[in-house]
This record gives structure tokens, C-alpha cells and sequence, in this order.
């Protein structure tokens, strides 16, 4: 049998056809061997296809990698892939960092908006379609808002008076000034909070959430913040497994796949968290919202042999606390939304090229310096509450399946403590209390800050919120995590590294603080070093040579210099 003959039946099998292109190398007629007229090449991509739905694990994924490594195919080859492959393969291009986009297909046509609709009266349909009942308080409290808001607004476009403020005070500072957008955030807030619950993706799902949401992504290119939402809420969708086909379908992973070949990290790590949640053929792990993957991003071939977290402090992000240091910024001050203007990410950057075998997590949770900036106005949340939900998200993630090594800064060093102390006490945690190798404390105020004392005079700290009262420096909740701690780790075989700073922190544009002292900043385990720069500066090394990067990465390799031999 000739070659291009067993590529005709190896199609047939699989079941898949595809328009010919106007080309003398395709098959002029699938029905009669005699006539074929194929190339090598041609054969080739069938052949690629067919082993991609081996019932051989190994052989799927060398095809795909194959598929992914191939540079010298013609538009219409890719097409053939596009077009043919299933659902695990499609994925598994996106998630393969030399894959061409031309696997990928144009997204298909969205369905045309309603007669006299808007995509902002969409979206508040579609938040008003899901449960109301039996909410935390959060939820209530943002999707109330959302649907309060987004009613005026509407009344306005239709000739009536909308007044921004209300219930929507609390975000007046954080929002644009054109009324759509900004009721479109505040739908998505409350959009992202109910994708957390697996019934409600079923109902975004079943009423076209999921052509809403690429509707509005393609509408707002220019606006990063809209698109991380969107992305949001698609992770959360992607955790449960049945509605993989239904975002597949609606033609997401294309877009993904452009996205997670961004040069901005955000981007590139909200793509890549949401392709990872699709990827059971390689990935046992679930990424809740929250928990991105700095490294690797892409399916790889290199070995894992252990766990690098980063968690950031008080008015701290997954992303902008870990960048290279810049001009110096006061506690208050907000991250321009423009992230032309972020500096490199260096747990992503150079710690993934110095320990490729690393697995670079960044942790996000949301923090706030008072509770009149809050951004859920209900939400009274402790250390002890934070570290329970950060506790259970990281142990979806297959935290302490291997070697841990825990960097934080600031409030997250508490955060740290509390969740070793939590998972001490947990039989089915104890995986991580086990593979805990090190940690590694920037400007932890073990023994309080006096941050929560100057309330009074700046505007910002009003009313102080929960995380800037557990700070101070009488907090029962404090010392007896501090003395709770000191006893855990007695008997436990991992190492402490704490670095402080020496240099004060603006506070508003009054007020200098040196927010964490030295006494404060030592644990009583390990060495402390102090560092001539502010609170803010603590964790950005200026340059890859600098002495914080070079003494965070000595750590880390002897940490785990055993588990990396292996």
C-alpha cells in the first residue's frame, strides 16, 4: 500500500475531513486511492493527528510536541490541524511555547446583541440571572451594587439622571468616569465572585456568559483591568471539568493562546492559569483564583523537583510587589494600570533561569489599609481567616506534594506562619508541613508595626482596617501566632531567612514611617539582615547582581540543594 493510500485510511478512521485548498499536493479525490496525488509532508500532519488520539498517554504528547515544533508547514497544513484536532490537543498547543498561532482559529461569529440591548444591559442580565440567596456577605455586597448601579446608568442612557455614588461610594476613587465602563466593572467584580461557586458557572455558562464575556474582551483591548476580570472568571470556569468542551467551543483557547504569548506578565499569567485549569492531559493540579504559575507557563519537559512561593504583604499583588526596584512610592500609592510601565518580574524573570527546576508560584489576595478603601465594604477578613482560604487554594494547587520553599514580604510572612500552624493540625496537610524546606521573611512585623498609630493623621487610615489593627503593636492575635510559631518550629528541620528594613516608608505625602523596625522584624529563628532601603523596596532587588537577589537565590539553592540534586 502506497504511503499516501495509509494516510487516506488513517482519515478515515479518525473521521475528520477538511475543505481542500486549491493545491495539486491535496487528494483530488478522497474515494479513489488510484488518483491521489499527496506529499510526504501531507501525510505527515495526518499521521501527527491520528498518534494525538493514541490511546497511548506518551504518544498523545509527542505529538503534540511535534505538531508544536513544526516550522516549514503551509497555512493550509496548520488549518488541517485546527480544524481536525480535538479538544486535549487544541489545548495542549496553547499551553506549548513554539506553537504557531495558526493552529488556532478565528473565534466563531458571536450571536448578535438583542434588539434595543447593550452589552452593559447584557451583562447586568446575566449577573441578575444567577442565585441571590444563600451568598456570603461579599457577593451580596457586590452584586447588589452591581445591579443598583448598573439600573441608574441605564435609566440614564434612556433619558433619565444618573448619579454616581450611593452605595457605589466606597469605589468613586477606583473607577473610570464613563458610566458604562465603570458599570461594567462593577458587574464584573461581582461576576468574578460568583464564578467561584461551581453551580453559578453553570448558569453563566447555560445564558451565554461565555460569548458575553469574549464580546466584552474584544470591546476593551485598551483597558487591562477589564480584560484580567474576564480572564478571571474563565479560570474559575475552567476548574470544572464539564464545561472544558463549552469553553473550548466558544473558540477561548484561541485567544488564550495569543494571550499567553504576552509580553505583559499579567496577561500572560491569567492566560496561562485558565489554559492550565483546561489541561488534565498534564496538569493534576487546580489554580483557584488567586494562585498564578510565574514558572513554567508552558508544558515543559524539564523535571519539577520543587515548590518556590511568593506572598505578598499588606496593598501588595501577585505581580507588582516581585518587580525590580523603581522610583520610590509611598504605602498609598496605586500601581499605574498601564503595564508598559512595570519593571521586569524577577521570581519569573531570573529565578526561573538561575533553578529551571523550580515551580515559581505568586500568590494574590486582596488587602486594604482602611475599611473606608475597602474593596468589598462587608469584608472583615483576619490573618487566621486569610490563611485558611490561602491554605486550601495552594493545596489545590499540589502544594506539598514536593519540596517547599515559602518567600514572603511584610503581612504575608503572618500569613505564612498561620498556614504551617493550621496545616500542623491537619492530618491531610501534613504533606506540607513536611516538605517545607525553608523560609524566607522581607520586613515581617513578627512583633507589630506602628502603622496602625498614625491613624489619625492621614486621611487613608481613618478607619483602620482589620489587617492594619492585627499589625499593632499590642495585638493579642500577634504574639500568640509569634509564640505559637517559635513552638512549632522547634523540632522542624527547614531554615529561616529574615531581611529588614533600615530606611523609612512614605505614609500619604505627610507622613515618614519606618514600618517595620528591627525588633519587630526579628522571628528569634535564623539569620536577620538588615538592608539599607524602605518597606516598600525590601523585596526589589535593583539588579540581578544586587546583594537581596543574590542572597534570596544562595538560600533557596541550599534549601533545597538536596531535593535539586535528585
Amino acid at each position: 500500500m502506497s504511503l499516501a493510500a495509509y494516510c487516506v485510511i488513517c482519515c478515515r478512521r479518525m473521521g475528520t475531513s477538511t475543505p481542500p485548498p486549491k493545491s495539486s499536493t491535496y487528494w483530488r479525490d478522497i474515494n479513489t486511492f488510484s488518483t491521489v496525488d499527496i506529499e510526504d509532508h501531507d501525510c505527515a500532519v495526518w499521521l501527527l493527528l491520528r498518534k494525538s488520539r493514541s490511546d497511548d498517554r506518551a504518544a498523545r504528547l509527542q505529538a503534540v510536541q511535534e505538531m508544536s515544533e513544526a516550522r516549514h508547514w503551509h497555512d493550509y497544513q496548520y488549518r488541517i490541524i485546527a480544524q481536525a484536532c480535538d479538544m486535549r490537543t487544541l489545548t495542549g498547543l496553547a499551553r506549548s511555547k513554539d506553537s504557531d498561532l495558526r493552529f488556532f482559529l478565528r473565534p466563531p461569529p458571536l450571536p448578535s446583541l438583542k434588539e434595543d440591548s447593550s452589552t452593559e444591559e447584557e451583562l447586568r442580565h446575566l449577573l441578575a440571572s444567577l442565585p441571590q440567596t444563600d451568598l456570603d456577605e461579599c457577593i451580596q455586597c457586590f452584586t447588589a451594587l452591581a445591579l443598583s448601579e448598573s439600573s441608574q446608568s441605564l435609566a440614564a442612557q434612556k433619558g433619565g439622571l444618573w448619579c454616581f455614588g450611593g452605595n457605589g461610594l466606597p469605589y468613586a476613587e477606583s473607577f473610570g468616569e464613563v458610566p458604562s465602563a465603570t458599570v461594567e466593572m462593577f458587574c464584573l467584580e461581582a461576576l468574578v465572585k460568583h464564578s467561584e461557586i461551581p453551580t453559578h458557572c453553570d448558569k453563566i455558562e447555560a445564558n451565554g456568559g461565555l460569548q458575553l464575556l469574549q464580546r466584552l474582551y474584544q470591546l476593551h483591548k485598551d483597558c487591562p483591568k477589564v480584560q484580567r476580570n474576564i480572564m478571571r472568571i474563565l479560570g474559575n470556569m475552567a476548574l470544572n471539568e464539564h464545561l472544558h468542551s463549552t469553553i473550548v467551543r466558544s473558540g477561548w483557547v484561541s485567544i488564550l493562546a495569543e494571550a499567553i504569548k504576552s509580553q505583559h506578565i499579567m496577561e500572560a499569567s491569567h492566560a496561562a492559569r485558565t489554559l492550565a485549569n483546561l489541561d488534565r492531559e498534564t496538569v493534576p493540579d487546580k489554580y483557584h483564583d488567586g494562585v498564578y504559575v510565574l514558572h513554567p507557563q508552558y508544558r515543559t519537559s524539564q523535571p519539577i523537583k520543587a515548590d518556590v512561593l511568593f506572598i505578598h504583604g499588606l496593598m501588595g499583588a501577585a505581580f507588582k510587589t516581585w518587580r525590580q526596584q523603581d522610583n520610590d512610592q509611598d504605602l498609598t500609592e496605586k500601581v499605574s494600570e498601564d503595564e508598559t510601565k512595570y519593571t521586569t518580574c524577577w521570581p519569573k524573570s531570573w529565578l526561573a533561569r538561575d533553578c529551571p527546576a523550580l515551580r515559581i508560584i505568586s500568590v494574590e489576595y486582596d488587602t486594604s489599609l482602611s475599611d473606608w478603601r475597602a474593596r468589598c465594604p462587608t469584608e472583615r477578613k483576619s490573618i487566621a481567616f486569610r490563611s485558611n482560604e490561602l491554605l486550601r487554594k495552594l493545596r489545590a494547587a499540589g502544594v506539598g506534594d514536593r519540596p517547599v520553599v515559602w518567600v514572603s514580604h511584610s503581612m504575608g510572612g503572618l500569613l505564612v506562619k498561620k498556614m504551617l500552624l493550621e496545616a500542623s493540625k491537619r492530618p491531610e496537610m501534613n504533606t506540607i508541613i513536611n516538605n517545607t524546606r525553608g523560609i524566607i521573611f522581607y520586613s515581617v512585623p513578627h512583633h507589630g508595626s506602628h502603622l496602625a498609630e498614625y491613624s489619625v493623621n492621614i486621611r487613608y487610615l481613618l478607619f483602620p482596617s482589620l489587617e492594619v489593627k492585627e499589625l499593632s503593636k499590642d495585638s493579642p492575635a500577634l504574639k500568640t501566632l509569634q509564640d505559637d510559631f517559635l513552638e512549632f518550629a522547634k523540632d522542624k528541620n527547614f531554615q529561616v531567612l529574615s531581611f529588614v528594613e533600615t530606611l523609612p516608608t512614605y505614609i500619604g505625602s505627610m507622613i515618614k514611617l519606618h514600618v517595620v523596625p528591627l525588633d519587630s522584624a526579628d522571628l528569634g529563628l535564623g539569620d536577620l539582615i538588615p538592608v539599607d532601603v524602605n518597606h516598600l523596596n525590601i523585596c526589589k532587588p535593583k539588579k540581578k547582581d544586587a546583594f537581596l537577589y543574590q542572597r534570596t537565590l544562595q538560600f533557596i539553592r541550599d534549601a533545597l540543594a538536596k531535593d535539586l540534586e535528585n
